[in-house]
């Protein structure tokens, strides 16, 4: 897998662990946020005697070692956010996102395995025409990020079908929940709350948003690897597309924390709005959503608590 010491990563990794396969993580640790905090993602995955870990970086770095003798490859690695794509910072996201996904995929070109699942993104979609969004829309992405995403879910199809990589790619539709990435809005919405601060909003929070429980991506990453859909692009979302405000509510009632907020001007590169149909991922992989978005905010709420806590207390979360 990799990618294993991110956000989703590592949930997957714990996943897999636990329903008894052997697990390589591969992770190159950039510096998109903190390195102690993608180790702390790992630690319950490094105390199984079933996972191994190897630092590498997957355009300079070879990957016969860690690879050797895989059937499944989860690609979940790549620089992730819209709004540091723009500007000099792009060359990044071309690197991790773009070039790494090709070399994953000549490796696999020559060393052939059972599937890869390319873990894609919604922002392919862009302000889409209709919702909610189908997988057949066409992709029109408003940010450089969106568009490096497509072009790596674009390279995926492209060596499906000149050399048979059994691939199946899949657009996550804001995932969310426990080590969700400290930069991605709700964390930041937390944080704010418990700072007693002002809640930074992009735009008028009148934006809806799919939100997606990470245990119920997990689910349909998992599911993807074994299911009748190579070939397939399947959106992932958890059913609760909503406001902004919406969400803010919510959390001022699950925290019993006032919300303060502080609307900024939109960011270049986010939509307005975004929905996911997943009627195809119902019908191929037989994969349903089960957290609601009430039940996801309170476990990403009580997560965050507790590893403030126990920061506070110099305690390893």
């Amino acid at each position: 897998m990799t990618g294993a010491a991110g956000f989703i990563g590592s949930h997957l990794c714990e996943r897999l662990l636990a329903d008894g396969h052997e697990v390589v993580g591969i992770d190159c640790f950039s510096d998109y946020y903190a390195r102690s905090r993608k180790e702390q993602n790992l630690e319950r995955s490094r105390a199984n005697p079933c996972f191994s870990f190897h630092e590498l970086d997957l355009v300079e770095d070879d990957l016969r070692g860690a690879m050797a003798g895989s059937q499944v490859v989860f690609h979940l690695a790549g620089q992730p956010a819209v709004r540091p794509s723009w500007g000099s910072d792009f060359d990044r996201y071309v690197h991790d996102n773009i070039l790494a996904t090709q070399r994953l995929l000549e490796y696999v070109r020559v060393n052939p395995v059972q599937r890869l699942v390319y873990a894609g993104s919604s922002s392919v979609y862009g302000d889409a025409e209709m919702f909610p969004t189908k997988e057949t829309a066409l992709p029109r992405p408003l940010s450089p990020y969106g568009m490096t995403k497509l072009a790596a879910e674009h390279l995926v199809h492209v060596y499906m079908r000149n050399f048979g990589v059994p691939a199946v790619s899949l657009r996550y539709f804001t995932v969310y929940g426990p080590r969700q990435r400290p930069d991605m809005a709700l964390a930041r919405f937390m944080q704010a709350l418990s700072d007693g601060k002002e809640i930074e909003v992009f735009g008028d929070g009148e934006q809806t948003r799919e939100f997606t429980y990470v245990s119920d991506a997990v689910d349909g990453t998992v599911k993807a690897a074994t299911a009748d859909a190579v070939g397939f692009v399947f959106n992932l979302g958890g059913g609760s597309r909503v406001t902004i405000n919406r969400v803010l509510a919510t959390l001022e009632d699950i925290s019993g924390i006032k919300v303060y907020r502080h609307n900024l001007p939109a960011a270049a590169g986010d939509p307005r709005h975004t929905g996911a149909s997943i009627n195809l991922a119902r019908e191929k992989l037989g994969w349903e959503p089960r957290v609601s978005l009430r039940e996801g905010l309170t476990n990403q709420w009580r997560w965050f608590q507790e590893t403030a806590n126990q920061a506070r207390l110099g305690t390893a979360p």
